[in-house]
């Protein structure tokens, strides 16, 4: 089973059709998706980006602007910006999208994988983003490997042989990487909002049969993203750091 795995895409429908599009072919190239959370928030497309992965044969998890599109959260916590996007969000999908995002787990299990947005711990908001921090996510779930998604950065966590130190490793892309059953935190990046300084689209593969992970990246159309942005008159601080990845 080959699976595309793929996180906070933020309502860019733009990034996440450039996404399968590179990804390859449903059946052939790939098996199943893993969503990692945040179909929506800050982008102008929340109800095509949650209708395209419906379409799809996937499992998806909930994230904190899911959550928040569907009042769960108190977005006093969340800058001006992100509070007038959730709004927007929250007022623009439709009742059957916002029933989807309704049902999406926080956490799920599969084999030898945990899935959560934010962390095993915290699966909804905590900020994996540095190795201190995975370190402490370590204990909260029992499977050898975490996929998470939320800081938008793709990066790996691998705890060592006696579990004193953790090793933050950074992504090397387009080259399987074999999984050695070390405990490891994943992250594939924001399919829609990178936040590393490299606006391209992040996604990656995970391969059961070859236990192989592969990073990937593809640059889209983020002018046409912008221009829908502004459109719906979305704020310009957001408009404009999808072209810069920050």
């Amino acid at each position: 089973m080959r699976y595309l795995i793929i996180s906070d895409i933020h309502a860019n429908l733009t990034a996440f059709e450039t996404v399968l599009e590179d990804a390859g072919k449903l059946g052939e190239d790939y098996d199943f998706v893993w969503c990692l959370g945040d179909v929506v928030g800050y982008g102008p497309d929340p109800n095509e980006c949650v209708e395209l992965l419906r379409s799809m044969p996937h499992l998806c998890l909930a994230g904190n602007h899911d959550w928040a599109a569907l009042g769960r959260l108190d977005i006093r916590s969340f800058n001006t910006d992100a509070r007038r996007a959730v709004t927007w969000t929250r007022e623009t999908l439709t009742d059957n999208n916002l029933a989807y995002l309704e049902a999406l787990p926080t956490t799920f299990v599969l084999g030898d994988f945990t899935l959560a947005h934010g962390s095993p711990r915290e699966p909804v908001w905590e900020y994996i983003l540095d190795p201190l921090i995975a370190t402490m996510n370590f204990p909260h779930y029992q499977t050898t490997y975490c996929l998470v998604g939320h800081t938008h950065t793709p990066i790996t966590f691998k705890m060592s042989d006696n579990g004193s130190e953790t090793e933050s490793i950074q992504p090397v892309y387009n080259k399987p990487l074999r999984l050695d059953k070390k405990r490891q935190i994943i992250n594939p990046g924001s399919v829609g909002q990178p936040r590393d300084q490299d606006p391209r689209a992040a996604y990656a593969f995970l391969d059961m049969e070859l236990m192989t992970w592969e990073y990937r990246r593809i640059p889209y159309d983020i002018e046409a993203v912008q221009k829908r942005m502004r459109g719906f008159d979305l704020p310009e601080r957001l408009v404009n750091r999808i072209a810069h990845g920050w």
